[in-house]
């Protein structure tokens, strides 16, 4: 079930999605979706470091617990450095994940990783040059997989890790522009399941 197909300001609450951070507007897509209009200078990440906290980027989240499966297709408007659209697991502020189709440093758009523990890592996955991406991220106990594909079948995995979270976790899109003015991003579909994947390697 797309969760965004006919989505309103009116039934978003009754779908079970909540803003952390609204963006400046949000619109309906025809035929499902939704296109965010995202502030600049927003992202969710935790240097390394441990110099610098962001936490500030648009997130249309729902409560899962247990196992899930949730899918996110994502269209980005690239115009600077690290803009994506996301699909994001929250449990609290040190420990969350999110699965990006991202403009990367290097100049190229990659799905991109970032898990954090305490404090965020960064990973860039593989280069792709599709204008939209499917993104997946699964749940079996307290070890997560990430998926991609550009068909929203053929699923590639991006990684596969441990993540201390509770039972009950926040899952949903993020819209991230860290270093422009502002962007637009597309989600053209957003679904929750809860059940469990047999082979998480493959994400199926």
């Amino acid at each position: 079930m797309n969760l965004l197909e006919n989505l309103t300001p009116e039934n978003l609450v009754a779908r079970g999605l909540h803003w952390e951070n609204p963006p400046i507007n949000w619109e309906a897509l025809p035929g499902g979706g939704m296109r965010v209009r995202v502030p600049g200078k927003v992202d969710y990440f935790r240097d390394p470091a441990g110099v610098n906290v962001k936490e500030d980027a648009p997130y249309l989240w729902r409560m899962a617990k247990g196992d899930f499966v949730a899918r996110a297709h994502v269209r980005p408007t690239w115009a600077t450095t690290w803009d994506a659209g996301a699909l994001m697991a929250w449990a609290d502020p040190s420990h969350w994940c999110k699965l990006c189709y991202e403009r990367t440093d290097l100049g190229t758009t990659a799905a991109v990783s970032v898990v954090t523990n305490g404090l965020s890592d960064d990973a860039n996955g593989a280069n792709l040059t599709a204008p939209d991406l499917w993104l997946q991220l699964c749940r079996v106990g307290n070890v997560f997989g990430m998926h991609y594909a550009l068909d929203g079948e053929s699923w590639k995995m991006v990684r596969v890790f441990q993540l201390p979270v509770p039972e009950a976790i926040r899952v949903g899109l993020v819209a991230q522009c860290p270093a422009g003015p502002g962007i637009e991003i597309d989600f053209l579909h957003f679904s929750l399941e809860a059940r469990t994947v047999q082979q998480l390697r493959a994400g199926i």
